[in-house]
């Protein structure tokens, strides 16, 4: 659904893009105030609620800081 749209916190608009390569959909949220983007990707027949849920909760770890920069950077394996 190319445009859906959605609500950060009640208050913030966001914008959802969903396309599906292949076997997988790639799904990117935009929070619109900010202009922040997020790209989460799961299978194809994964459910779109679901989808979206994820994107959004990413989202919203992006916009309070725990992006790239974040104190848990990961482990290397």
């Amino acid at each position: 659904m190319p445009g859906a749209s959605d609500r950060v916190s009640g208050q913030d608009e966001v914008i959802f893009e969903i396309t599906r390569i292949g076997d997988v959909q790639r799904v990117a949220a935009v929070h619109v105030p900010t202009g922040t983007e997020v790209v989460v990707q799961a299978p194809a027949n994964a459910a779109l609620a679901d989808v979206r849920a994820l994107a959004l909760r990413k989202l919203e770890r992006a916009l309070k800081g725990g992006g790239a920069g974040d104190a848990r950077p990961g482990k290397l394996v």
